[in-house]
């Protein structure tokens, strides 16, 4: 199994973790402390080794902070974090804290006392969220303090080592594009911009730019490893050379030179020694390795990573590859819907559940010669109100029946070597009632107002996130996070600067990959969400408009649960969206499938509705 059910933080553990950190923070002459959940390469995904915000609070989410000082101990989370932080933390120690309204830096600005003194890690921060703490701490009359030892590693008597994962070559029948034919357009561009480097720090970005992939964090194939390329075509990545075999250091070598990760500080100075002007995305970079540059006297340009563009804008072969995996993942979904489906309401548990829909991703995989590499992520597996949880994550404490008359709800995806997929179907467990049934069908209309929106070039996120809403909105609802992320191409499952909300600036171009994936939850009762991806499609004419309109392709594949629909609730052009999507499905699909029982399964899911 790619994924563990175990239980990895207790909340009994925050009381004396809590109480030693402020301990060690007395000698160090702070008021408080900003544990983030990100390490030093700044991921959504982080290796054991840099689970700290788990281990000091208990809460195991991909997003959040804690900050600890004498008389309060907050930890700030998103919308889609609330119900889970209460549950995993210790309310008699920690506070809430909002993440998107009040982040760190506002928090202190807003309560924090005069002349309050925050220490940080200045590993695990970036440029720009020094840049407003800083600005928070000068309004108080206070200070950053850059601590030179992180104290939770000193008191992590137990931390894991750090990972040592295989790196592998990314294919040029996957990737497109030559690794040399990339590095060469990034210095390009720096010679454009009059820059002497850039320094690469996002590991996606040096697994994309490189053509490699690699295995030490969770679900998410890229290497921990970091990479400047020169604006005279030099190459340098920064990768443990315990992480290559014969294969890939002989491939690397031919496009770049190979560092190991201790040479970095040195390789940065030199830069800032002969005065280089070195750019840097201050939104990724951690302030460490600024300071390193312009203590040695070289110039710091803020500039966007060179390959987020690249990397986030498919193209053909990246694509193609994208459409063919979401084929075969449709077929596993097809056979574990099946499978569901027939079992007797109560008799699957959650756990059983994800392991069933791994082992049916698995089997395709073989029976189609293109393996299931891992999953993109911890299947979302969630029986009524574990359902209302939006990123829970089953543990054998928290397991559940699927019980008669409740939803169930399961957000999952595979990585493969030509594509990354991530799905949610939201199904019933019996017979269901009518309230489920319209929010889910206001869900539905949401999905599909995304599904067939056409708009202009220069459209941003920010512009099409109400189309995904305002069925909801004019019930007197809405949900609690984005309508949609960007997606890699076998890479992070979450990927930017492409995403679908209420805070997405960046324009949406032709071959970013993006999720459809509206939602409604009602604590303690149930959850629902539709998750479809899809791609952004050139600009076309419209028959009787006057200027082309961006538009996106749908490319994943597996029925809708026609049993919690009203068709009442929904227009014409709604129902016969429905229809042809489960035509196509039906059409895609079913030559794939070899059971009898779930091609007759199929052929009911996908009949149309009157």
């Amino acid at each position: 199994m790619f994924q563990s059910f175990e239980t990895t933080a207790s909340p009994a553990n925050g009381a004396p973790r809590v109480r030693a950190l402020r301990e060690h923070l007395a000698s160090l002459g702070v008021d408080g402390f900003l544990v983030p959940r990100a390490d030093e390469f700044q991921g959504e995904y982080v290796p054991a080794s840099a689970e700290r915000l788990s281990w000091l609070t208990g809460f195991t989410g991909s997003a959040g902070a804690a900050l600890v000082a004498p008389g309060i101990a907050v930890v700030f989370v998103d919308g889609r974090y609330v119900t889970q932080l209460a549950q995993q933390t210790d309310p008699a120690v920690f506070t809430p804290g909002d993440l998107i309204k009040e982040p760190p830096a506002d928090w202190i600005a807003n309560n924090a006392g005069q002349g309050f003194r925050l220490g940080i890690d200045p590993w695990l921060h970036t440029v720009s969220e020094v840049r407003k703490l800083k600005t928070a701490l000068e309004s108080k009359g206070g200070a950053l303090v850059l601590l030179a030892d992180n104290p939770l590693d000193t008191l992590w008597t137990d931390r894991p080592a750090e990972p040592l994962g295989r790196v592998t070559i990314q294919k040029h029948q996957h990737s497109g594009t030559l690794a040399r034919d990339k590095i060469a357009a990034i210095a390009e561009g720096l010679r454009v911009r009059g820059a002497d480097a850039v320094l690469i720090a996002d590991p996606s970005s040096v697994a994309w730019a490189f053509n490699i992939r690699g295995s030490d964090v969770p679900h998410t194939p890229h290497p921990l490893a970091r990479a400047i390329i020169h604006a005279d075509g030099l190459a340098e990545i920064f990768l443990d050379a315990r992480k290559t075999g014969i294969e890939e250091k002989a491939y690397l070598t031919q496009i770049c030179e190979i560092r190991e990760p201790a040479e970095l500080a040195e390789t940065l100075g030199a830069l800032g020694a002969r005065g280089a002007t070195v750019e840097v995305d201050a939104g990724i970079v951690s302030y460490e390795l600024v300071r390193l540059i312009e203590a040695a006297g070289g110039t710091v340009c803020e500039a966007t990573d060179p390959c987020a563009l690249p990397r986030a804008t498919k193209n053909e072969a990246e694509l193609a590859g994208t459409r063919t995996a979401h084929v075969q993942d449709g077929v596993a979904m097809v056979e574990f819907l099946a499978w569901l489906d027939d079992a007797e309401p109560g008799a699957i548990t959650e756990i059983k559940a994800v392991e069933r829909l791994e082992a049916c991703r698995r089997r395709v995989g073989e029976r189609m010669q293109n393996p299931l590499a891992d999953i993109s992520f911890d299947t979302i597996s969630g029986a009524g109100p574990n359902g209302a949880i939006i990123h829970y994550r089953v543990t054998g404490e928290t397991n559940r029946q699927l019980a008669p008359g409740e939803l169930f709800l399961v957000d999952s995806g595979g990585q493969y070597r030509n594509g990354t997929t991530d799905i949610t179907r939201t199904v019933a467990i019996g017979a269901v009632g009518e309230t489920e049934k319209r929010f889910f069908t206001l869900v539905l209309k949401g999905m599909i107002g995304i599904s067939t929106a056409r708009f202009p070039a220069g459209s941003r996120g920010v512009d099409l996130d109400p189309l995904a809403r305002i069925a909801l909105w004019k019930a007197g609802a809405d949900y609690g996070h984005g309508t949609g992320h960007g997606v890699g191409s076998y890479l992070s499952v979450h990927e930017g600067p492409q995403r679908i909300s209420r805070a997405a600036m960046q324009e949406l171009l032709p071959g970013m990959i993006l999720s459809n994936e509206p939602g409604y939850y009602r604590p303690g009762a149930f959850g629902i969400r539709i998750e479809n991806l899809i791609v952004v499609e050139a600009a076309t004419d419209i028959a009787g408009g006057d200027r082309p309109m961006l538009g996106f392709e749908t490319i994943t594949w597996c029925p809708i649960d026609r049993r919690l629909i009203l068709p009442a609730l929904m227009t014409r052009e709604e129902l016969d969206w429905l229809n042809a999507y489960h035509a196509s499905t039906r059409e895609k699909l079913m030559p794939l499938i070899e059971d009898e029982k779930v091609r007759g399964w199929l052929a009911r899911a996908t009949a149309p509705i009157a």
